[in-house]
């Protein structure tokens, strides 16, 4: 797909989050977004929704995108960067310039993980970053601000544990500069804590491993290396002993997750987002290399280990119990309709 528009997302996944969150777009009705990282992974699904809600649902929203970089979007995504619905304003997430007027809603989701990044600079981006965006929410009167965070901010699982609970009390090693996101994720949470008391209603997102068009295929995510394996015909390979453990929500419920917190979730009280469903790597692999048909043999790279493997899972019981959410689409049909949207992709490319 290198140097060719990325495709729409399937109407499928758009009407699914549509009938998701049906009740939710009657209080969005005649909302102004203001977002961030919005031409990123998660982004780009939340400006699809946006569109596809406005001309199906006819509701009156709006939104302001922040971009580093307008022209590379546009040819990224050519049918969003042309939309109506949108307004583009460049800059950097520490310094933009306030767009006028007041907007009634700010989803915060810049520097997400997917972007590598020097310690210092991501620090930097992710604390001045929600600085910057909470003064922003101040002057335009924001009513909602949803912060897009991470189980990164839990530190290491640990192995024993079968899944991290909002409550859970570890924390990243603070003198190890590869925990720079997961504090840096830690000190934005702390600083939409603040601002909700000072009267900015901020929800919180804490988003683990996802899989659905747009996945990076080329980044440190396991599931996206193999999907670019078994779309370029395998073999997979397991750059491990293939023995963590991880789970994964497909990003049409990643939508309907974020949307459901952004409007009903109760402020500076997070929520983890993900699915519960563990698999290890190597059962991942297998499952992608089953469905996407392919002859050639999964590698594994280190011979298995003597100790627990690393888990990362998280209790999704706060979320389905207080907001109503599950998971609604499996891992299996997650990975086809990944797969099918990058080959239908490469294909029209082609």
């Amino acid at each position: 797909m290198t140097g060719h528009p990325a495709a729409p997302l399937p109407a499928a996944d758009l009407e699914h989050i549509l009938r998701h969150t049906g009740p939710l777009w009657q209080k969005l009705d005649g909302a102004r977004f203001f977002i961030t990282g919005g031409t990123g992974f998660f982004g780009v699904w939340l400006l699809e929704t946006l569109a596809c809600a406005r001309q199906s649902l006819g509701i009156d929203i709006e939104a302001t995108i922040l971009t580093r970089d307008v022209q590379s979007f546009a040819a990224k995504a050519p049918h969003l960067a042309a939309n109506a619905l949108f307004d583009w304003i460049e800059g950097d997430v520490r310094t933009f310039s306030f767009p006028p007027g007041e907007f009634s809603h700010v989803i915060h989701a810049a520097a997400t993980s997917s972007r590598p990044l020097p310690a210092q600079e991501m620090l930097d981006t992710l604390i001045d970053g929600t600085r910057r965006v909470l003064r922003f929410a101040a002057q335009s009167r924001c009513r909602r601000l949803l912060l897009v965070s991470s189980g990164a901010v839990y530190g290491r699982q640990p192995p024993e544990l079968p899944q991290l609970p909002e409550t859970h009390p570890h924390a990243p090693d603070p003198v190890n500069p590869l925990s720079a996101y997961g504090e840096g994720k830690r000190l934005a949470e702390l600083l939409c804590a603040l601002a909700t008391e000072q009267g900015i209603p901020c929800v919180i997102a804490r988003c683990f491993a996802f899989i659905g068009p747009h996945l990076p295929l080329d980044a440190h995510f396991a599931a996206g290396n193999f999907i670019a394996d078994a779309a370029s015909g395998g073999p997979i390979h397991v750059n491990s002993d293939g023995r963590p453990v991880r789970s994964y929500l497909y990003m049409a419920d990643l939508v309907v997750w974020l949307l459901t917190i952004l409007t009903t979730g109760k402020p500076a009280h997070p929520y983890n987002v993900g699915s519960d469903k563990s698999l290890s790597v190597a059962e991942l692999a297998a499952r992608i290399q089953k469905i996407s048909g392919i002859a050639n043999a999964v590698l594994v790279r280190d011979p298995p280990s003597s100790t627990l493997p690393p888990r990362y899972v998280p209790d999704v019981r706060r979320a389905r119990e207080a907001l109503g959410l599950e998971v609604k689409i499996g891992i299996d049909e997650a990975i086809l309709r990944t797969l099918d949207w990058i080959r239908g992709a490469s294909a029209n490319g082609d």
